[in-house]
């Protein structure tokens, strides 16, 4: 790509070396943004979903008395399985317990070498309400927001109650994740920083799953697009399907681009996830294509500003309990 202003990552370049912090019984106090080794030290308060379609498992609790006051989100999720490896999976290491036999099926219980059966885990420290509601299970309902319902009842709620975005100006700015960066555009009003989502380790295209985070700042969500934002999501949307295409080996056709609404923070970003993987928050009441936007936006330029949209809201937010006493639920 031509230009100083726009440059690709290599996966591969050596990344800075990182502090070691090993957590146990008796580990000294945490800092925020040392790296855990372990997970001894961690005690569960609480569960707050077990998805075994998934296969997560989220627990909120702290790191004891090496940290007291601070909770913490633990989040553990079994990785797919690499189709290359199989071999890997049928050795003398893979034991097997018998569940049951019946003539031709047989189910058991397979024990496979602990290389092979690594679990991602994800930690937010320290964890926020906002945090702990994000990934608790509950129940959910659907708004339909009008233009009026949005300027009086969710922006005022928003702009009061939306989580601290510093981590995102930390990545924009380079103080943090630089290892991460796939591709990034400098540019001012049509730039953006390309990186792997949490939910992606970054090697299973299986789940691959990017986000672009736009460097413009005010962008709130696709409430505040209009045509003059066509130059920034054209570029995103060309930039992105072209370095998935180039890194990754996967065409346009075979990529998922669409914003969130409501998204989980409120700085403009898009997700480019892999087709044919059931990535979270894909469902129609919340996704909206990329191409679809742009196309909406060119043939009416303030339609985002116009038009209803539908959003869930789980029961125990702070919004759903304004919604509701406004009667805009009922």
């Amino acid at each position: 790509m031509a230009g100083t202003d726009q440059k690709i990552h290599d996966a591969n370049e050596t990344e800075p070396p990182v502090k070691k912090h090993k957590v146990g019984g008796d580990a000294e106090p945490q800092a925020n943004g040392d790296d855990l080794t372990d997970l001894s030290a961690f005690r569960a308060d609480r569960i707050l979903s077990c998805d075994s379609r998934n296969k997560t498992i989220v627990a909120v609790g702290s790191f004891g008395a090496a940290d007291p006051g601070q909770r913490a989100l633990v989040i553990l999720e079994k990785k797919p399985f690499d189709a290359d490896g199989f071999d890997k999976l049928c050795t003398v290491e893979s034991s097997l317990k018998k569940v049951f036999r019946n003539d031709v099926y047989g189910n058991y219980d397979c024990f496979i070498e602990r290389e092979l059966n690594a679990v991602k885990a994800t930690v937010i420290h320290p964890a926020s309400d906002k945090h702990i509601q994000k990934y608790e299970t509950q129940l959910i309902h659907i708004v339909e927001e009008t233009p009026e319902v949005y300027k009086s009842v969710t922006l005022p709620y928003l702009e009061n109650e939306q989580l601290n975005l510093q981590w995102v100006y930390n990545i924009l700015e380079h103080k943090s994740e630089v290892e991460r960066i796939v591709f990034e555009d400098e540019d001012p009003s049509v730039g953006f920083v390309l990186l792997p989502d949490l939910k992606w380790d970054g090697k299973d295209l299986k789940s691959l799953y990017l986000l672009a985070i736009v460097r413009q700042t005010g962008i709130k969500s696709l409430r505040d697009l209009t045509a003059d934002h066509l130059p920034l999501l054209q570029n995103i949307l060309t930039k992105c399907t072209n370095i998935i295409n180039e890194r990754y080996g996967l065409p346009t056709s075979r990529i998922r681009a669409f914003f969130h609404y409501q998204p989980t923070f409120y700085h403009l970003h898009i997700h480019f996830t892999y087709l044919q993987y059931d990535a979270p928050g894909i469902h129609t009441e919340r996704a909206h294509l990329l191409t679809s936007v742009i196309n909406n936006i060119q043939l009416v330029p303030n339609y985002y500003q116009t038009i209803t949209l539908p959003f869930t809201v789980r029961q125990s937010d702070k919004l759903f309990t304004v919604l509701n006493k406004k009667g805009i639920l009922a």
